[in-house]
């Protein structure tokens, strides 16, 4: 998906057969994506105090990913400053061990995924 991302000037992305949508990587990762994906691992004991850290970020936050210490959640960016984030983590470390944590954002990915996703659920089983 990066290649694509970089060599292509217009994407389509079809599911089982059909059209879905049309538009160069920026517009496609604007209109799906519309969040960043914040990644942490700490130890099992600690996984509570980093959801509360996450929800104090970004109320509409949702985990997306969770096992053995190491969660992701999806962080709507119009409720976020990537600052904010910065000083949250740095503040959480002096409190609780983090293994390693990461903040990325929507991915060309993540934009199919999504896509195919929302055509699934709306796909017709005969």
């Amino acid at each position: 998906m990066e290649e694509a991302e970089v060599l292509c000037d217009g994407l389509v992305i079809f599911v089982d057969g059909g059209f879905q949508c049309l538009g160069n990587p920026k517009e496609l990762k604007a209109r799906y994506g519309g969040t960043y994906v914040l990644t942490m691992t700490t130890s099992s004991e600690n996984e509570q105090e980093v959801e509360q850290l996450v929800q104090r970020l970004s109320p509409n936050a949702s985990r997306i990913y969770h096992i053995s210490g190491t969660q992701k959640f999806e962080l709507p960016k119009q409720e976020l400053k990537i600052a904010d984030v910065f000083h949250a983590v740095e503040s959480a470390k002096r409190r609780f061990s983090i293994y390693a944590w990461g903040l990325v954002d929507t991915t060309l990915e993540d934009v199919f995924v999504k896509v195919a996703k929302g055509a699934q659920a709306f796909s017709v089983v005969p």
